[in-house]
C-alpha cells in the first residue's frame, strides 16, 4: 500500500472568508437537512449513542426501523443491560456487523455499573466504554452533549479533502494530518462548532457524495478547491469496491439468519448453506462462536 500523502492546506486558506463558508453550510443545513428521530429536541444521549453505533457503515434507511424498535425496548441503558443477549441479536436483524450489538450490551452493562446509568460526559470517559472509539465518542460528545469536538467520518472527510485540498477522495487511512485538518476547519465557538459537524456530515451524504456529487447545489461550490481543479478524477484503484458475494461476512450473516430465525439449529443443516463448500461454513460458524455470537452445546449451535 503506497503510504498516505501529506495533508498541505492552500496557504491562502486563511486569507478566505472561512466564516461566510461555514455560515454557508450550517444555513443550507438548517433548510436541506433530514428530519431524523435522533436529531430531535430532548432525545436522549444514550438514544443519540444507539443511532450513532448502528450508522456505522450502515445505511440510514437500514437503521430508521431497527433504531426505533430499540428505543422502543431498551429506552435506557439499563434495559439493554438486563435483555437477553438473544433478543438483542434477534432485534439487531440484519443490519450487519452483529458483534456491534454485542458491544452495545457491553456498554449498556458499563453505564449502569461505573456511570449510574447514564451516558458519561467527556471523550475521555465515552473512550473508555466497550467500543466507544474516536468517532463516537466526538460524536456523542456533540450531538448529545452538545460540546466543541472534532467530529471526522468519511462524510466529513470526504468534503474537506474535496473542498480545501482539491483531492477527489481522502486518503484510504485517517492520519494524524487529516484529524489536523478537521481541528483547524471546526468553529471556535461551542455552539457553532456543534452546528458546523452536523451540516458538513450532512453534506456529505447528500450533496458531496463518494460517486455522484451534486456540486451545483452545494453552499462551497464557489470555494471549492475541487472544483476549481476541474473535479479531477481519483486515481485508478485508489478505491477499490469490496466484494460481498462469496465473502466469509455474507455467510456468517447467512448462519446468524437462520439462528435469529429459529432460535437454534443443528450444525448439519447448517451446511447446506454453501454445500460445495463446507470448510467455509464451517470456518465462519467457529469465528461465530469466537466473537460470542454463537454458542455450541454438542450437535446445537443456538444464540447466546
Amino acid at each position: 500500500m503506497a503510504p498516505a500523502r501529506a495533508v498541505v492546506v492552500p496557504a491562502d486558506r486563511t486569507a478566505r472568508a472561512e466564516d461566510r463558508e461555514i455560515d454557508a453550510v450550517i444555513a443550507w443545513f438548517a433548510d436541506e437537512g433530514r428530519d431524523l428521530p435522533w436529531r430531535h429536541e430532548g432525545v436522549s444521549a444514550w438514544a443519540i449513542l444507539v443511532s450513532e453505533v448502528m450508522l456505522q457503515q450502515t445505511p440510514v434507511v437500514r437503521v430508521l426501523p431497527r433504531w426505533r424498535e430499540w428505543m422502543e425496548r431498551w429506552p435506557e441503558p439499563a434495559d439493554l443491560a438486563d435483555a437477553p443477549t438473544a433478543e438483542v441479536l434477534r432485534c439487531w436483524d440484519r443490519l450487519g456487523y452483529p458483534r456491534r450489538a454485542l458491544r452495545l450490551q457491553e456498554c449498556a452493562r458499563a453505564i449502569v455499573r461505573e456511570h449510574g446509568g447514564r451516558v458519561p460526559h467527556g471523550e475521555e470517559a465515552l473512550r473508555a466504554l466497550p467500543g466507544i472509539g474516536e468517532y463516537t465518542a466526538a460524536a456523542v460528545t456533540a450531538f448529545a452533549h452538545h460540546g466543541r469536538a472534532v467530529v471526522v467520518d468519511t462524510n466529513i472527510r470526504r468534503v474537506l479533502a474535496r473542498s480545501v485540498l482539491g483531492r477527489p477522495v481522502p486518503d484510504r487511512s485517517y492520519s494524524a494530518a487529516e484529524r489536523a485538518l478537521a481541528t483547524r476547519s471546526l468553529p471556535a465557538e461551542q455552539g457553532r462548532s456543534v452546528a458546523w459537524n452536523q451540516a458538513v456530515m450532512e453534506l456529505g451524504a447528500l450533496v458531496c457524495t463518494a460517486r455522484s456529487p451534486r456540486c451545483e447545489l452545494c453552499p462551497l461550490k464557489a470555494q471549492c478547491a475541487w472544483v476549481a481543479a476541474g473535479r479531477p478524477a481519483a486515481e485508478e484503484g485508489s478505491r477499490p469496491r469490496q466484494a460481498f458475494e462469496g465473502t466469509d461476512r455474507q455467510m456468517r450473516g447467512k448462519i446468524m439468519a437462520v439462528l435469529r430465525q429459529d432460535g437454534s439449529s443443528r450444525e448439519a443443516p447448517l451446511f447446506a448453506l454453501d454445500a460445495e463448500d463446507p470448510a467455509r461454513v464451517r470456518r465462519c460458524l467457529e469465528s461465530l462462536i469466537t466473537d460470542g455470537l454463537a454458542v455450541r452445546n454438542g450437535a446445537e449451535v443456538r444464540l447466546p
